[in-house]
């Protein structure tokens, strides 16, 4: 029997895949940014990696002991302090609501233009006192890591990783010159819509001026907050040869966090990883008051809403046409709201400082999300099939929404123009119209019907790179080529000039021709 046991364990044991206890260095962002990188970080923990994590000392998210890291921490100011983001947020709010107007769009993207050359200034010292630390490079040096796992939303890991001679692992959605898709594959501007101009990949001609424009100005806009910081950093260290964006786009793995249910169709390159929704997990029970409030919302369900970590607190008299419209629904409503209790809230509404979101979108009462568009929260709506009310802010999120709203599972309402009249049809038309939850939950049956979970497929990726240290067999060199050589310029160029060349040999020898009969004739008649 004992025999039989031990015999059985020790086929199991033999069976299970081996585990390469490897080290991983992580140079994150944060706010919400860090929010999906620890959730991959917990998993490559509990695969019996050890991961080191770079974070300033005046972090807000990113904690300084976990069971799950070991903190390597930089004295002095990140790249992202919650004071700086939130005061930008607010500003930004602010401009939005004075009107569309051109001067406030010219205000609102210069205050954009200022608070992420700050930041990316921030993060561009942090690093230089990184590297001065000799004590602290020669420890990152001897510990001997596998790879480096960055956020390129900063250029702080791309040269870290560059610096320490590392592989490169990119948990993405955005770099340093906007959407992770334009650093490394093709994006004809004919049928990709460029992030942030809210167009589709269907566009008339009008829509596709539109995209050119913004494929052709938003690049330089994003290369103006960031090159001088990067630029000087590279060359400090590394050579004037060096260019710091092709740092970026010699990783090896992009982790990308969406999926083909929420982008439109477009080219990509074999060492692109969608992992759309890897934050995502079927929801747990809920606490014991919060599960007595929603039951209590009978067969009216009810609806949550959260604007993010950067939009708990909103202006006073917003707050309350939110509230009053909020009051007019038979549902009940869970609001993550930091502010001062609106003069409107009405009985059906409770105020919360914090929400398990994730289990409160995969509650079987839960009937709407009013959200304020970030890729987190869009990804877990679909995950658990709940259309959106969408109340976008700045960055992507008009953009997120407007890809939900042409799927037909969200309603977008302008932020500007929101009283509780609109606010009010906006929510009544997600409850009542069909069309929404089933438009959502096709969505979120097309997400889940894959070979392999997200999460999973994320880390195979990030152990694919340990193992073989790199993955250079999948990334294009593309990069390395000037424009002129990546668009066949010099090709069509030289082609043009031997056509050309041709031509003229042929006007010439037609012309020689026609002299010579010309001639023999006039000679002949003489």
């Amino acid at each position: 029997m004992h025999s039989s046991i031990l015999f059985l364990i020790t086929l199991v044991v033999l069976t299970l895949p081996g585990v390469h206890g490897g080290k991983v260095l992580v140079f994150p962002m944060d706010g919400s940014h860090w929010v999906n990188m620890r959730v991959l970080i917990e998993e490559i923990h509990s695969r019996g990696h050890n991961v080191s994590v770079v974070r300033a000392s005046d972090s807000w998210y990113i904690k300084e002991t976990s069971p799950h890291y070991t903190s390597i921490t930089i004295n002095g100011t990140g790249g992202q302090p919650k004071e700086f983001l939130s005061s930008l947020v607010s500003r930004l709010l602010q401009i939005q609501r004075q009107g569309a107007s051109a001067w406030s769009r010219y205000s609102l993207t210069m205050e954009l233009k200022d608070g992420f050359y700050q930041m990316h200034k921030n993060v561009s010292e942090m690093v230089v006192r990184m590297f001065e630390d000799q004590l602290l490079m020669q420890s990152l040096r001897n510990a001997k890591y596998d790879l480096v796992l960055a956020d390129p939303g900063s250029g702080g890991g791309a040269v870290l990783a560059h610096y320490l001679s590392l592989p490169l692992v990119f948990n993405a959605r955005w770099t340093v010159h906007g959407e992770a898709h334009l650093a490394i594959a093709p994006s004809p501007p004919s049928y990709v819509p460029f992030p942030v101009a809210e167009l589709t990949d269907t566009m008339n001609f009008p829509n596709r001026v539109r995209n050119m424009i913004f494929h052709m100005l938003r690049p330089l806009l994003y290369k103006g907050m960031v090159s001088s910081h990067y630029t000087a950093l590279c060359h400090r260290y590394f050579g004037s040869e060096v260019d710091y964006f092709e740092l970026f786009q010699a990783a090896d793995i992009w982790l990308m966090r969406v999926d083909f249910v929420f982008e439109f169709p477009r080219p990509t390159m074999p060492n692109v990883v969608y992992m759309g929704g890897f934050q995502c997990k079927p929801a747990k029970p809920l606490p014991v008051d919060l599960e007595e409030f929603v039951q209590s919302s009978g067969e009216h369900g009810f609806i949550i809403m959260s604007l993010g970590t950067l939009f708990g607190k909103l202006p006073h008299d917003l707050a309350d046409e939110i509230a009053a419209a909020f009051a007019q629904l038979p549902q009940k409503v869970i609001w993550r709201h930091t502010g001062d209790r609106p003069a409107t809230l009405g009985n059906n509404t409770r105020l919360v400082t914090w929400m398990p979101q994730n289990d409160l979108l995969g509650h079987p009462k839960i009937r709407a999300f009013v959200a304020h568009g970030g890729t987190n929260g869009v990804l877990e709506a679909i995950y658990h099939g709940v259309p959106i009310v969408g109340l976008p802010l700045i960055f992507d999120q008009p953009d997120n929404l407007n890809r939900m709203r042409v799927k037909g599972a969200a309603k977008i309402v302008d932020i500007v123009t929101l009283d509780r009249n609109i606010f009010l049809q906006a929510l009544q038309e997600v409850l009542h119209e069909p069309s929404y939850r089933m438009n959502m939950q096709r969505l979120s049956r097309l997400h889940h019907d894959q070979p392999m979970k997200p999460l999973d497929l994320a880390l195979f990726w990030i152990e694919f790179v340990m193992r073989h240290k790199g993955a250079g067999h999948l990334r294009t060199e593309s990069y390395r080529m000037p424009w002129y050589v990546y668009h066949s310029v010099d090709v069509i160029g030289t082609l043009l000039a031997a056509m050309l060349f041709i031509l003229l040999i042929l006007i010439f020898l037609v012309r020689y021709l026609c002299c010579r009969v010309c001639c023999k004739r006039k000679l002949k008649h003489e």
